[in-house]
């Protein structure tokens, strides 16, 4: 079984940079602006890829890029069965990434409680001292 996922997670990798490629090269849709594919996940079996995509710098309508890139699947996939040699081609299904945005609120809100705790605890002399820790 090692040798399935080894493969597969070839597959993922090999798959998230043709796409890369073909958004960028063949992808005319002005409403698909600069975007990051943060992981692409395969099935057992090759039929079905998972695409994760999320806007390049949180720019642009995160929705109508997904509804885009859905729409031009079937060409991306056809782009794919060019370049790769896989006896099966997977369908491509595009999904929003929200775990940037997630990450970036979780750490505007522990940023937020540090300040609120060191507005009601002022630091005392020596506090940054790592030995009293």
């Amino acid at each position: 079984m090692p040798r399935e996922f080894a493969r597969a997670r070839r597959v993922e990798d090999q798959l998230q940079r043709l796409l890369v490629d073909l958004i960028r090269r063949e992808v005319k849709d002005p409403r698909v602006g600069p975007l990051t594919i943060t992981a692409v996940e395969v099935t057992n079996d090759f039929s079905h890829a998972r695409v994760f995509v999320t806007p390049f710098g949180g720019q642009g309508d995160a929705v109508k890029l997904v509804e885009c890139l859905q729409h031009a699947a079937g060409f991306l996939r056809s782009g794919i069965r060019k370049e790769l040699r896989l006896h099966t081609t997977p369908a491509l299904e595009f999904i929003l990434d929200e775990s940037i945005d997630r990450a970036a609120k979780v750490s505007a809100l522990i940023n937020e409680a540090v300040a609120e705790d060191r507005s009601h605890h002022p630091e005392e002399p020596g506090d940054d001292d790592p030995a009293r820790r």
